[in-house]
């Protein structure tokens, strides 16, 4: 790889550096790229703005996250960059750029853990911990042809992480193969039984059919492959009036929490903010909590709905995201109207809490697009195994 591509634009800048593991492990010989929002000792945690580096303590602890990687055998190679106050789907940072996406150098690596997917797509780490609250590992892991994992909710401890939608933030984690993607899995979740691979699976026909770009028939192939690992699959469809109705109630539910949790300091600091961001926590300024409390009662729904759906160790299959990542002269109008697309898909585990994986799936165009496995709450690790599993029969592409 030349030098561009071996810097990939992934790290903070001054903070490409090593921290050493502080004990052995399973992790043993892996580095970690750290998403901007991780409290390292001794290192500032920036959270994508300049002003907030400035505004903060240095951190004295690592967050737990950081810690229990490290005690395992993982060193820490930096610090990666992250969307502004995380609050974005493209990887693109009014102040510190946009990280190159080795797999689709012409795209976007999506966001906000940009940086930690545009590292380990790069090979400049084994490991990228990124947080994920709209997709925010989920879109990069898809878009940088990644295993990237959003956690059930609340599954995985986030002190010393920066918050942003409390009842969404999730941690999580990208690798380039499954395996990795487990044994992390093993040091960061919590010790659950692993149940036997799922009897049953659905994908979601209405997402697929939806789809940018792909056909109905290239779809089918790629559930196809599945069958002889998981069975013959059932079908779900959501109406796409019904998807776009969760996605305006996840909108409304992140802008309430996110206004909530960082307006005090906007309002406060008055920082220099990219003029998306800007835009959208001044959208978020003006929900009211009767809206708010109107979008948690559709939460309610998707979650019961879901839950059902997934009992008995059913699996759900579906896109990761509408399309293959943006390109990288996207306009302002496209980057909205992609990240609305994904989002309609990106909204149905974010609201119910639910574990999430996204797996290298289809080429679109010669560009990435992920394939994603939902489980009930709290089967992280079942995922994760049948996975792993998928990926040693070659059932994975």
């Amino acid at each position: 790889m030349n030098k561009e591509i071996l810097n990939a634009g992934a790290f903070v800048p001054g903070k490409h550096v090593e921290y050493p593991a502080t004990s052995s492990g399973i992790l043993d010989g892996l580095s970690c790229g750290v998403k901007d929002v991780f409290d390292i000792a001794g290192c500032t945690t920036g959270y994508g703005n300049p002003e907030w580096e400035k505004t903060h303590p240095v951190p004295a602890s690592d967050a737990s996250a950081v810690a229990r990687l490290r005690a395992q055998g993982a060193r820490i190679v930096g610090k990666t960059v992250t969307d502004e106050l995380a609050f974005s789907l493209a990887g693109n940072n009014y102040h510190y750029g946009s990280p190159l996406n080795t797999a689709a150098p012409d795209r976007l690596t999506g966001g906000s853990s940009c940086g930690s997917a545009a590292a380990v797509a790069a090979g400049l780490c084994d490991i990228g911990l990124g947080t994920d609250t709209a997709g925010s590992v989920r879109a990069p892991a898809s878009f940088c042809g990644l295993f990237g994992i959003r956690t059930s909710h609340g599954a995985i401890a986030k002190d010393g992480v920066c918050g942003l939608a409390p009842s969404f933030d999730a941690i999580g984690w990208m690798t380039r193969d499954a395996r990795t993607l487990a044994t992390v899995g093993d040091v960061l979740l919590p010790d659950a039984p692993v149940p036997a691979s799922p009897q049953e699976w659905v994908s979601l026909e209405s997402a697929w059919a939806s789809l940018r770009d792909v056909t109905q028939h290239e779809a089918n192939e790629l559930l196809r492959e599945l069958e002889p690992s998981l069975g013959k699959r059932s079908q779900l469809y959501f109406d796409l009036e019904e998807l776009d109705k969760r996605m305006a109630a996840f909108r409304t539910l992140q802008f309430y929490e996110v206004w909530q949790e960082l307006g005090p300091w906007v309002t406060q600091v008055q920082p220099v903010l990219g003029p998306d961001i800007r835009e959208r926590f001044t959208a978020a300024s003006r929900v009211t909590q009767d809206e708010y409390l109107a979008a948690n009662k559709v939460r309610t729904e998707a979650r019961n709905r879901l839950g059902a759906l997934l009992e008995g160790g059913r699996v759900l299959v579906m896109p990761t995201v509408s399309a293959p990542g943006p390109k990288r002269s996207a306009s302002v109008e496209e980057l909205n109207a992609q990240r609305l697309a994904d989002l309609r898909f990106l909204c149905v585990a974010g609201l119910a809490g639910l574990p999430q994986i996204s797996v290298p799936a289809l080429s679109v165009s010669g560009a990435p697009l992920g394939m994603s496995f939902i489980g009930a709450p709290g089967t992280d690790k079942a995922l994760l195994a049948l996975v792993a599993r998928l990926e040693a029969q070659g059932a994975l592409r």
